[in-house]
């Protein structure tokens, strides 16, 4: 691989390779009526995933009665304080940090996938007779005598392992978690109370995800979660924007040409901000504006996305480590099924340094008294480069945006489970401009 010809494909891949923070605008974004065009799914494979979740709600309220009414939702709050910190009018919080039963925006597409794997198990098996069913039925013994047999695995960095262990294990399969070195030690002791098993590697989240992948192919009984390349998450991940729109609705937010949507995502291989992205193009078309941010040891998706090699590139090809504090963000190798979706449809990419991270942690707690972990505040590096790099300023003009009357959200994407102890740590948590990342 020629590194220096790879660096020359975009002007700002030298500097992202030198891991310094860095605003990067798409230029290969298409008008969202031409992206469309080009991608073989749409409006009806998220619906189909909406009302899957729908049939699921009574037995998540059976299971998970914090659930309340079987909907895993998240609130969508105004945080002024943090926005008048960062110098932003209209800020919000979409607050997937809180979600239930796995506490981050994993629940989405992780719950999603073990629902729809289930309910095909449960169909084919005559558990469930039809769509029509009360789905409740597969929380009887029976039921989870039936699921006991089979296992469901997954390789994570910890959101989503805590996401596909949890609902697994609710259900009664044998869940196996398998796990990167930089997974927090909390994330893994949370699962283990649960009943799942978690295997750990000295390696990065590829190799967790190639050992297990490999350890379930081998297994007839075992249904192996693909981060990487599934669609079912991909959808399940989607289904929030029609949420989030029915709550801007709500708060009298309007969304078209005159009021535009600014999104800010965190992202590690993809599969969730790629998921809420696409979703959101669906309802908003070009009216909506996703951005997504990565650390500056692991921009993969950046990579992939400015290089056009999109799996084909990681960061360990041009020189970074991979290594970040923000765990659920250290991915070395972007999913190259999102990527080749995203490339029309994305807007752009903003990189932080570590340190940034929890001085927006400190800021947030401190303004709004709310709690995200690390790797979620990354969405605030998108908010502050919409104020004040010269790179939002020109997407804006050459766009004929009017960014005073733009709505900005932060895509919060896990904290509630963190245990108060470990809020304090990273409360505390202070890193040297010249020494801002592992």
């Amino acid at each position: 691989m020629d590194v220096r010809k790879i660096l020359a494909e975009d002007p700002v891949l030298p500097q992202a390779a030198a891991a310094q923070e860095v605003v990067w605008i798409n230029r290969g974004r298409m008008p969202f009526g031409v992206a469309a065009k080009q991608i073989p799914f749409g409006k009806a494979e998220v619906a189909d995933a909406a009302a899957r979740l729908k049939r699921f709600a009574p037995l998540l309220r059976a299971l998970f009665p914090e659930t309340g009414d079987g909907v895993i939702e998240s609130p969508l709050t105004a945080i002024p304080a943090m926005g008048k910190r960062l110098g932003c009018e209209r800020l919000l919080l979409k607050r997937d940090s809180d979600l239930a039963v796995a506490g981050s925006v994993k629940a989405r597409g992780g719950i999603y996938e073990v629902l729809k794997h289930s309910e095909t198990l449960a169909l084919e098996a005559g558990l469930l007779t039809g769509i029509d069913d009360d789905y409740t039925r597969l929380a009887t013994p029976d039921a989870r005598a039936f699921f006991a047999r089979r296992k469901v695995q997954v390789g994570s960095t910890g959101n989503l392992g805590v996401s596909i262990g949890m609902m697994s294990a609710a259900l009664g399969y044998q869940a196996i978690v398998h796990m990167s070195a930089d997974a927090k030690q909390w994330k893994k002791d949370y699962l283990r109370a649960h009943g799942v098993t978690v295997i750990e590697y000295a390696g990065d989240y590829g190799k967790a995800v190639e050992q297990g992948r490999a350890e379930s192919d081998a297994d007839p009984m075992s249904y192996f979660v693909d981060d990487e390349n599934s669609k079912d998450l991909f959808f399940g991940y989607a289904v929030a924007a029609e949420r989030l729109a029915a709550q801007l609705a709500a708060a009298n937010i309007s969304v078209n040409a005159e009021h535009p949507l600014f999104v800010y995502i965190p992202c590690g291989v993809g599969g969730a901000p790629g998921g809420i992205a696409f979703g959101l193009k669906l309802l908003y078309g070009d009216n909506v504006h996703v951005f997504f941010a990565e650390p500056i040891q692991a921009p993969c998706m950046l990579l992939g996305l400015a290089t056009g090699l999109q799996n084909g590139i990681c960061v360990q090809d041009v020189g970074l480590t991979g290594l970040t504090h923000a765990d659920g963000l250290a991915v070395g190798r972007p999913s190259g099924f999102v990527g080749r979706i995203m490339a029309p449809l994305l807007s752009g990419e903003m990189t932080v340094a570590d340190g940034r991270l929890y001085d927006y942690l400190r800021t947030l707690r401190d303004s709004e008294g709310i709690f995200i972990e690390p790797s979620a505040c990354a969405a605030f590096q998108g908010v502050a480069a919409a104020v004040s790099a010269p790179e939002m300023a020109d997407y804006a003009r050459q766009n004929g945006l009017d960014m005073a009357r733009a709505t900005h959200i932060a895509w919060a994407t896990g904290g509630k489970l963190v245990p108060q102890e470990q809020r304090q740590v990273f409360y505390h948590t202070h890193l040297s401009p010249e020494n801002p990342s592992l």
